[in-house]
C-alpha cells in the first residue's frame, strides 16, 4: 500500500459504493479525507464510521459556487489539497423512446456539469503547490454503449474526455488527471440488476465474477499515489475483461 501520509484527499460522493470504498482505503494509506455527499448528517455519520483522520461535508456537485467555495475551504484549512476524487453521480436507465426531458437535465446536470465544476475547483486549489492528482469515475459503458443507457453512456464518455482534455492543460503545472472506467460492480446503482442479468455478465466476463467497489478504489489509490507519477490524461478499465 502507497504511504499518503500528509496528503489531503476530497472524494465527492463519498458515502456509500465505490466512494466509500476509496475513502477507506486513502484514510488507511494515511490520507487526511474529507468525503461529501448531499445528505450532511449522513455524510458526517459515514465520515465518523471510517477509521482515520476523515469528516464529512454536505455538497451538491451541480452547484458551481458551493464546489468553488467548499474546495477553497478545504485547502485553506488544511493548507493544501493534494488528491480529488471526482466520484458523485447518478444513473437512471431508461429505453430511447422512453427518455424524459428531466432525465437528460438531471443526469448531465450530476454527471457532467459537476464532473467539471469539481476538476476546476481542484485544478484551482492545486496551482498554488503546482502538484496534485485528480480522477474522475467514467464507465466502460461511455466507451462501448448499452441498451437503455443512452443518456449515462453519454454522460461517462463525456466525463472521460473531461479526464483527457484536463491532463493535457494542467500537466506542466504538476497536475496529473486520469479516469477509471469501472465495469458491472457490486453497488446500490447495480442492486436492481436481476439475478439473469448478473448471470449473464458474470459469464461475459473472463475473470468469472462482477467486480467490487474495493477492485476499483485499489486502482484509484494506485493513481494518486506517487507510483503513477508519470501517468496522466489515462482511462483506466476496472472490468473483470468484460469489453475483450
Amino acid at each position: 500500500m502507497p504511504d499518503l501520509s500528509g496528503r489531503i484527499a476530497l472524494v465527492t460522493g463519498g458515502t456509500r459504493g465505490i466512494g466509500l470504498a476509496t475513502v477507506r482505503a486513502l484514510a488507511e494509506a494515511g490520507a487526511t479525507v474529507v468525503l461529501t455527499g448531499r445528505d450532511e448528517a449522513k455524510a458526517k455519520d459515514v465520515a465518523s464510521a471510517v477509521t482515520g483522520t476523515v469528516s464529512g461535508l454536505a455538497l451538491d456537485v451541480t452547484d458551481a459556487k458551493a464546489v468553488a467555495a467548499l474546495v477553497r475551504g478545504v485547502a485553506k484549512e488544511h493548507g493544501r489539497l493534494d488528491i480529488v476524487i471526482a466520484n458523485a453521480g447518478i444513473m437512471e436507465d431508461a429505453l430511447l423512446g422512453m427518455i424524459r426531458e428531466e432525465l437528460v437535465d438531471t443526469t448531465l446536470a450530476t454527471n457532467v456539469a459537476g464532473t467539471i465544476h469539481t476538476v476546476q475547483a481542484a485544478a484551482r486549489a492545486m496551482m498554488r503547490k503546482k502538484s496534485g492528482s485528480i480522477v474522475v469515475l467514467a464507465s466502460i459503458v461511455g466507451e462501448h454503449g448499452s441498451a437503455g443507457q443512452t443518456v449515462y453512456a453519454a454522460s461517462k464518455a463525456a466525463v472521460a474526455n473531461i479526464a483527457l482534455s484536463a491532463a493535457k492543460e494542467l500537466g506542466r503545472s504538476g497536475i496529473r488527471v486520469n479516469a477509471v472506467a469501472p465495469g458491472i460492480i457490486e453497488t446500490a446503482l447495480t442492486e436492481g440488476l436481476s439475478e439473469d442479468a448478473v448471470t449473464a455478465n458474470v459469464g461475459r466476463t473472463p475473470l468469472g465474477r462482477l467486480g467490487k467497489s474495493e477492485d476499483v478504489a485499489k486502482a484509484i489509490l494506485f493513481l494518486v499515489s506517487d507510483d503513477a507519477s508519470f501517468i496522466t490524461g489515462q482511462v483506466l478499465g476496472i472490468d473483470g475483461g468484460l469489453t475483450l
